[in-house]
């Protein structure tokens, strides 16, 4: 681990920081002219495969930006190719999983033997590490099981996930099987991020708001559990981030994740308060406020300082990622703003919001 004392890592493990740390969801991508330059020669799958050019990109964006950690440039669904399950990418469409996994057999054909043919990541992770040392930590990623197994059991996307809650209905024996297999996967190729210098890793549960909290308690939370379980015995802090999760808040946190991420539909202070004010959280900027004009983005932001209160072990970030047409100046601003007014004592970082009002 390179930088294990940083504010960032601080904050994840609840312990007071000098200033609010932020990074962001997406931090390379689509909005940044050097990504665009890459992308013009590469496609996403072969910067994510290439550890020199997924380390590059990594590098640059935190660089630029400013933030407080680099998150590691890979996408949630490369566990699915080691587990035999091929997808690509169609342009306006999404991910594409070639053969979705949706019977006793698909799910009994899947390996979990393969996590080494991953280590393309964790040699990225070890190229950005050893680029910013003790200055910058890196943070390490997965997908959640459940997030995964709804891709491989729909094919890529879905509104309504009616094929996956099918076999949670119908076939729980196989679901919890498919779900054994992906904890497995992820514990491992997960593990040798941190192996390869990973400072934190982030757990990406994407769709798993579109479950009630009976199905997430029954269904996924003892799944999401082992694996949290297992990512905190690397001994780095785990963070645990779901969208359109506000109904969830409290059994997300039973996950035993050190950080539980909010998106911008709950505000802070709430759902902190629904976590019984324990833990850290990490949020929760609407990526879309990225668009407005700098004197309402400053005041956003502040309220989200405010309604943290200074407190120990809160981590800004965006409620999800960066959106493609984002202004890149503005989330510079944004990043200049979190520092400077988290800095300040409450009272003067609310009126200089007014202020600028």
């Amino acid at each position: 681990m390179a930088a294990p004392k940083s504010p960032f890592v601080e904050a994840c493990r609840g312990r007071v920081t000098e200033f609010t740390p932020i990074w962001l969801m997406r931090q390379a991508g689509r909005y940044m002219a050097e990504y665009r330059a890459v992308r013009k020669h590469h496609s996403l799958v072969e910067i994510c495969k290439t550890p020199e050019l997924a380390a590059k990109v990594t590098i640059e964006a935190a660089e630029i930006l400013g933030v407080d950690a680099a998150i590691i440039f890979a996408d949630l669904l490369l566990p699915l190719e080691a587990m035999g399950l091929p997808f690509h990418f169609e342009a306006g469409e999404g991910p594409v999983i070639e053969r979705p996994a949706r019977s006793a057999e698909d799910v009994a054909a899947l390996r979990t033997d393969h996590a080494g043919d991953l280590a393309y990541v964790g040699e990225s992770v070890a190229l950005v590490a050893k680029h910013f040392g003790s200055k910058r930590p890196v943070i390490g990623f997965c997908g959640a099981p459940f997030t995964l197994a709804s891709y491989m059991i729909e094919g890529g996307g879905s509104r309504h996930y009616i094929e996956t809650k099918k076999m949670m209905y119908r076939s729980p024996n196989v679901w919890n099987q498919l779900m054994q297999k992906l904890v497995t996967v992820l514990a491992e190729y997960s593990a040798e991020q941190v192996r390869q210098g990973a400072d934190a890793l982030q757990v990406f549960d994407s769709w798993v708001g579109c479950l009630s909290v009976q199905d997430y308690r029954r269904y996924v939370l003892p799944h999401s559990k082992k694996l949290v379980a297992k990512l905190k015995a690397t001994g780095v802090p785990v963070i645990y981030f779901g969208t359109d999760s506000a109904t969830l808040l409290t059994s997300m946190q039973e996950t035993g994740a050190d950080v539980v991420g909010l998106d911008w539909r709950i505000p802070l202070d709430e759902g902190w308060k629904l976590l019984g004010n324990r833990g850290a959280v990490q949020g929760n900027l609407d990526p879309v406020l990225l668009f407005a004009d700098r004197k309402e983005l400053r005041s956003r932001a502040v309220d989200i300082l405010e309604r943290a209160g200074r407190r120990a072990g809160h981590i800004f970030n965006l409620g999800h990622g960066i959106l493609p047409e984002t202004p890149v100046e503005n989330v510079k601003h944004l990043i200049e703003v979190v520092h400077e007014e988290s800095r300040r004592p409450m009272a003067a970082a609310k009126r200089s919001a007014e202020v600028e009002g």
